[in-house]
């Protein structure tokens, strides 16, 4: 028989921080498909779903945690949607104590897929949506609408109890070419959550992204993130800087590395952004710059990506066929998850704003794509109008906890048993803050 076992559950720091009855929790953890977990059983290499025992013994242990923890809001990555009695035993669990599930599987049934669950005590489900990327990754999302059950509404807050939750699972980077397509799942989900708001004329409202993104604050992705307004909870309740990446791990991959890849992203309606699509191509250049750099070992000005991009050697322009046959080069283009010929076009576009079809030299040192600083965002060239202020409701992070502790050190504990990812906890706190409208 096998033990059952949960380790070091213990006290947590953030049941303080929820004692406050204005404030919610929320959970984020990718607990391993069983699928996916691999095994040594009787001197023969399995995946723990073969073996009933130790696939259930482990997740009742995950569950013990979650409902322990008792957050308010449960971002779940990795469930085994394809076994019906883990399915239930979730269900069950979880709706006794009070939950509301969702769950949506990965596209061409690859086994596993997404739970989000948010307690009946402090949310009312408005909507949910389901989001499908059919990429050649199979991944998803879930976005769910949800008004807080709480006490602190303000007659001066329009729509100030809504809140936009979104649950997903990114790409693995296997190697840099799915780098590009991992930004592109991102911009996917945030175009997404910008269509239902317009859909549903909603004012703008805090926004939480929650879910295993597959990369850490040194990659594109988190950059993204950064450039369209999102925070990253742990970083903020900690007050970590991007130079803190080290200070904290969530992971331990299947190659055997440590490194901190699941946040809990908060966007107040407050928080000043850049134009999606703006921040989408910053974004694609940002990641082009960082190949045509790793495929140039000297590259440390920009004239020498000006030289990698230009089509002839002795030519002094880049011309779009040039350009494309860069993009080729770096593996952008040329297979089913690099950029379309819309996408290329779009960026050349940016490349080339005076249409002219070349960009000389002089031009390409003047681009922000290649230098952020010399010229502004186009939402700021906008003429300013008469603005007035509103108070709305936001969030501040109050505390964020990882579980197993070890991680907030940066440090894997070899006796850890629940899955090879961190569970993350935060706590929020509503806060009035002030929206600009003209």
């Amino acid at each position: 028989m096998v033990k059952k076992r949960v380790s070091r559950v213990g006290s947590y720091a953030i049941s303080s921080a929820i004692a406050d009855p204005n404030c919610f929790s929320c959970s984020t953890f990718n607990i391993l498909a069983p699928i996916y977990k691999r095994l040594i059983h009787e001197d023969h290499a399995c995946r723990e779903s073969e073996i009933r025992a130790y696939w259930l013994n482990r997740n009742e242990g995950i569950l013990d945690l979650l409902l322990c923890e008792k957050s308010s809001i449960i971002c779940l990555q990795e469930f085994w949607v394809g076994n019906e009695e883990l399915v239930n035993m979730y269900d069950t669990r979880l709706g006794d104590a009070g939950y509301i599930n969702f769950k949506l599987a990965r596209t061409n049934n690859r086994g596993d897929g997404l739970l989000t669950a948010v307690h009946k005590d402090y949310f009312r489900v408005i909507d949910h949506r389901e989001f499908l990327f059919n990429d050649f990754g199979d991944r998803v999302a879930q976005l769910l609408h949800v008004e807080v059950i709480a006490a602190f509404t303000g007659t001066q807050c329009r729509n100030s109890q809504e809140i936009l939750i979104v649950n997903t699972h990114l790409l693995f980077p296997h190697d840099s070419s799915m780098c590009l397509e991992r930004l592109r799942q991102v911009y996917k989900i945030l175009q997404s959550v910008e269509a239902y708001q317009k859909e549903n004329s909603l004012s703008p409202l805090p926004i939480i992204l929650c879910g295993d993104w597959n990369g850490s604050k040194r990659g594109h992705v988190y950059k993204f993130l950064r450039s369209q307004g999102f925070v990253s909870s742990y970083d903020t309740a900690h007050q970590y800087t991007d130079a803190d990446a080290h200070k904290w791990v969530s992971h331990r991959n299947h190659r055997g590395n440590i490194c901190g890849v699941d946040f809990i992203w908060l966007l107040n309606p407050n928080k000043s952004r850049k134009v999606l699509k703006t921040s989408w191509r910053d974004a694609v250049f940002g990641l082009l710059k960082y190949h045509v750099r790793r495929a140039r070992a000297s590259l440390t000005e920009a004239d020498d990506a000006f030289a990698f991009l230009k089509a002839e050697p002795e030519a002094d322009y880049i011309t779009y066929s040039g350009f494309c046959e860069a993009l080729r080069k770096l593996n952008f283009i040329g297979h089913p998850y690099g950029l379309s010929k819309e996408e290329t076009k779009e960026l050349w576009v940016q490349a080339d704003p005076d249409g002219n079809g070349v960009v000389d030299y002089k031009e390409f040192q003047q681009q922000r794509v290649w230098n952020p600083t010399s010229t502004r965002c186009e939402e700021e060239d906008e003429e300013e109008e008469e603005e007035e202020e509103e108070a709305v409701l936001g969030y501040s992070v109050k505390n964020a906890v990882l579980y197993p502790t070890e991680a907030e050190k940066g440090m894997w504990p070899d006796d850890y048993s629940l899955s090879d990812h961190a569970r993350l906890t935060v706590a929020f706190s509503p806060v009035y803050t002030n929206i600009t409208s003209s």
